[in-house]
């Protein structure tokens, strides 16, 4: 049985957004057994607003949550840092309207998280185990889950565009292997789109500090790409962001189709209203293999 996380001391940092441009503000505090994640808006009262899928209200290019009419967006990458991590237990507080972007990955989130300390608590943490196969589908993804002793993802994309087209890995994922091979991946776009999404309110703090950029000739960041398939890497990040609101950690393994913010809620959605096809439990080996890397590795 796996004890509940939390971490040893607080965090503060701050950025711009990658949509709004504007500056943000985090300060995340432990917090006690049972309490899950849970955000705040600076300034809004304490209006606490759970990662959960009941209050994500928005889903285009960034999960977006809400409660009371306060939102808090772009949570996805700091939430695959600490799903990845396996902490279960924090306040966050925002100042601003999102999450910071950081360099786009979840390396400096998870940098900090490792820094603070992560303290096991006095209860054991529950699993959602996926017993029987489910698949979501729509017009353009499809996300199947399976019975797996573990916590597995495989992912595969497929643009039309030269540079990119399609990408697929199959990873088992522990705390190693999410802090070197899925958390430096970086989010990424195409320079065509750009002006559009701005027009559109987004992608208004984007840079080549923090997204790769995809243009007419090719990767337009100097620095080149951190792996060869760091475009799959990045949506393995997300999925693993938004798997997150599910409440629980899953024991099972999740195949992404051509998936994004939209169809992964729809997804977690279809699986929480189907209790057939879970069940819910406290003792499994998963993440127990790996639990003392949180005290050996430092993340780059």
């Amino acid at each position: 049985m796996r004890p509940q996380r939390t971490i040893g001391k607080e965090i503060f940092f701050e950025g711009k957004g990658l949509h709004s441009g504007c500056h943000s503000s985090v300060l995340i505090t432990p917090a006690p057994v049972n309490t899950g994640i849970v955000f705040y808006k600076a300034g809004s009262g304490a209006i606490p607003i759970k990662a959960s899928i009941y209050n994500v209200v928005e889903t285009a290019f960034a999960t977006t949550i809400e409660s009371q009419g306060i939102k808090i967006k772009t949570i996805e990458h700091l939430l695959a840092a600490i799903g990845g991590l396996g902490i279960d237990n924090l306040f966050i507080t925002v100042e601003g309207p999102e999450i910071p972007i950081l360099d786009g990955s979840s390396t400096i989130f998870s940098g900090m998280l490792l820094e603070a300390g992560i303290i096991k608590q006095n209860r054991s943490i529950e699993y959602l185990k996926i017993k029987r196969p489910i698949v979501y589908e729509d017009y353009n993804s499809r996300i199947i889950a399976l019975p797996y002793n573990g916590y597995c993802i495989s992912y595969y994309i497929n643009f039309n565009n030269k540079f990119l087209s399609q990408q697929e890995l199959t990873i088992e994922i522990t705390e190693k292997s999410f802090i070197t091979e899925i958390a430096p991946a970086r989010t990424f776009g195409f320079l065509k789109d750009v002006e559009t999404l701005r027009k559109n309110g987004l992608a208004k703090g984007g840079s080549l500090d923090n997204a790769i950029v995809i243009g007419d000739e090719g990767i337009l960041n100097p620095e080149g790409l951190r792996f060869s398939d760091e475009f799959v890497r990045h949506k393995i990040l997300d999925s693993m962001g938004d798997i997150l609101l599910a409440g629980r950690p899953i024991i099972g393994h999740i195949i992404f189709e051509k998936a994004g913010h939209t169809a992964n809620i729809n997804f977690l959605r279809k699986l929480l209203s189907s209790t057939e096809h879970f069940t819910i439990i406290t003792d499994s080996p998963v993440y127990e293999a790996d639990s003392t890397v949180l005290n050996l590795i430092s993340v780059k």
